[in-house]
């Protein structure tokens, strides 16, 4: 497709328990930066943390709804399963030392259409993999907790799991922009000329139960594109076909739809912008918590309500 409407990966988002946990471990242990502390907009009892490059650009993006008291999700088909990240070539040897430091379990490392992978699960059971690859250009954050020629790079690829793939295929070939790159069993990859940030892996697992929602699992998946006239564009596409999309929702640091794809996976469409330093400095991203406008006069009694949370200085 010439000019596709999307333009890759834009983020994950998940569920988590232990907020600081959350940060404790995405800030060390894999080294990426607190861009943004928020709030659910559907929800203000509860924080939003965005973690990142340093920019927190999109595609670089995984993002948690921590609620202290819930329990664990179930993995299973109907969710996007695992959320892999970039790491650069020659790095893999300091990431399975930095595994067996902090004592995380691990598969791995294994080879996946030419490229080294290594799976584990962060303290609440999501499914992480870091892929090794030459391909991919960007910059990670560099003053984090990792040395800047090993740091996470951004989002390589998700892997959703389904019943069957053909008409999820469809949507993202005919609608988002995505190319059939390969085949490996009864996982189907599609990605948009290869690009890490850009990759998803169609499992098909007719056998397989129903995820259930809860802590360590995805709440959902994000493609990115230009502009709000292509956002409106894609809309216009996506319930022309007959899908149930919500209106454009103003989410401060970007635009957004949403509607379930055929094996209803949660899906998002976000814009590129304006970013997250409508708010914040580049210096001072993550260091405080930020409101949307209309939460601005309840912010003493959300701050109240929220559990008190150590940010690291380096973020």
């Amino acid at each position: 497709m010439e000019n596709p409407l999307v333009t890759g990966l834009h983020h994950v988002t998940a569920l988590a328990s232990d907020p600081q946990s959350n940060i404790d471990f995405y800030t060390g242990m894999m080294g990426l930066r607190l861009v943004k502390q928020t709030v659910n907009y559907d929800g203000p009892e509860v924080y939003h943390f965005f973690y990142g490059n340093g920019l927190g650009d999109p595609g670089t993006l995984i993002t948690f709804f921590p609620y202290p008291s819930m329990s664990r999700g179930k993995k299973g088909s109907e969710q996007t399963t695992e959320t892999a990240f970039s790491i650069p070539d020659g790095s893999m040897g300091y990431w399975l030392a930095r595994l067996n430091e902090y004592r995380i379990p691990f598969q791995g490392p294994h080879q996946r259409f030419a490229e080294t992978w290594v799976r584990f699960e962060d303290p609440d059971g999501l499914q992480i993999e870091l892929i090794e690859n030459a391909r991919d250009k960007r910059e990670g954050w560099e003053n984090g907790d990792v040395p800047a020629d090993k740091c996470i790079l951004g989002l390589h690829s998700v892997t959703i799991t389904e019943e069957g793939y053909e008409d999820t295929a469809r949507l993202l070939k005919q609608q988002l922009g995505y190319e059939y790159a390969a085949q490996t069993g009864n996982r189907f990859r599609f990605s948009q000329a290869g690009k890490p940030g850009s990759i998803v892996d169609v499992i098909c697992r007719p056998e397989a139960e129903h995820g259930v929602k809860g802590a360590g699992t995805v709440h959902h998946l994000a493609f990115g594109t230009e502009s709000m006239d292509n956002l409106g564009k894609l809309r216009k596409n996506i319930a022309d076909l007959g899908y149930n999309v919500t209106p454009v929702l103003a989410r401060k640091y970007f635009n957004a739809i949403y509607f379930r794809e055929p094996g209803n996976v949660l899906l998002e469409v976000a814009t590129q912008g304006p970013g997250f330093c409508v708010d914040e400095t580049p210096r001072d991203l993550g260091g405080r918590l930020q409101l949307p406008q209309s939460f601005e006069v309840q912010r003493e009694f959300i701050e109240e309500h929220l559990p008190a949370v150590l940010v690291p200085k380096t973020s």
